[in-house]
């Protein structure tokens, strides 16, 4: 096929994005509907999108889509994939798949059992700086990896009705640095050890959960990782990711509107951090979707698996029973219990 027929399920602040990207930035596809409970018929126009409906069913009963990417709520993930799937739609996923184990092993069933392609939507993968960065580990330019060091502090605290169903930090936020450390280093995430804090805001804790967190992670071959998370900086979007062996040390900085540096009698100035993931990771999230739309077009395995996202959620789930307990706890212990 030359031309992907997709549909877009959820226009939220991501879903928007999203379809804005399939529109202006991959021209191997076609998004044809959106469909949203609060759907701006304006917004869908003014993109060239024929389709504009409250009905998800709209979309997956079309027989011309032949892919469809789920932005909707978290908490609808897994239902989402399963209509899916029976309609024989191949599906791009929005992180977490869903917040325990089973769900997303249900999710993996019924994307097989439809033969259908499912990706889910970690894209730091596509980054092309941490994308380098985690050849150049693989390739051994730092020897023998030693440590994994992991910034991730967004600019501004989420609204607090966003916290009580994000299914809490590990889950939602710190979620990307647990695949990340997968991904540079190319091994199983072992044994977690977690430390949780209400340093940002008291609503935050009110609403049970934490807004600062320290993650240690074991990881396969007897590597560590540290993931250090905040919920808000006041400076920028803190992205930062460092790798060092018996060979040296990579690093990958914040990136900046511009590299301008001022030396002035009053100090030494240069930009902040860009302000939101939405422009740190622009590149990324076009390239996530390219990448998909190839995989439905050839028929290729897709980069970024459901299984990824059941190793990260097993991962998130640890480190909420290492926190609560105060001690590490092994991956297997929690692939065993089935996740907590």
């Amino acid at each position: 096929m030359s031309t992907v027929t997709v549909g877009v399920v959820g226009a939220g602040r991501i879903g928007r994005m999203h379809a804005s990207n399939l529109v202006h930035h991959v021209p191997e596809a076609r998004l044809k509907a959106v469909s949203s409970p609060h759907i701006d018929e304006g917004w869908t126009r003014g993109l060239g999108i024929p389709v504009a409906t409250q009905d998800n069913e709209a979309v997956f009963r079309d027989p011309e889509i032949a892919a469809v990417i789920i932005a909707a709520p978290s908490g609808r993930h897994v239902e989402l994939i399963r209509r899916a799937a029976e309609a024989g739609k191949h599906i791009w996923c929005e992180k977490p798949v869903a917040f325990d184990p089973q769900s997303i092993t249900s999710a993996i069933e019924a994307a097989r059992a439809g033969g259908v392609q499912l990706q889910v939507g970690f894209n730091r993968r596509f980054d092309p700086s941490i994308r380098r960065l985690a050849e150049a580990v693989r390739q051994g330019e730092v020897g023998e990896l030693n440590g994994l060091r992991i910034i991730n502090r967004d600019p501004k605290a989420p609204p607090i009705d966003f916290v009580k169903r994000s299914g809490g930090m590990f889950f939602d936020f710190t979620i990307h640095d647990l695949d990340t450390a997968r991904h540079l280093s190319g091994r199983d995430i072992e044994e977690v050890y977690a430390a949780g804090a209400v340093l940002v805001d008291p609503a935050i804790g009110a609403a049970g959960d934490i807004d600062t967190a320290i993650v240690t992670l074991r990881l396969q071959g007897g590597a560590l990782c540290v993931i250090d998370n905040s919920r808000q900086t006041g400076y920028g979007y803190d992205q930062r990711f460092e790798a060092f062996g018996s060979k040296g040390n990579l690093v990958v900085d914040n990136l900046r509107p511009t590299t301008v540096e001022a030396f002035l009698d009053g100090g030494v100035f240069e930009d902040t951090p860009l302000p939101s993931f939405i422009e740190r990771y622009q590149d990324a999230f076009i390239e996530e979707l390219r990448a998909f739309i190839g995989c439905v077009r050839d028929g290729s395995p897709v980069a970024v698996t459901a299984e990824d996202a059941l190793a990260a959620v097993r991962a998130a789930g640890a480190a909420r029973t290492s926190m609560l307990e105060n001690r590490p706890v092994r991956l297997d212990e929690e692939t065993r219990g089935g996740g907590r």
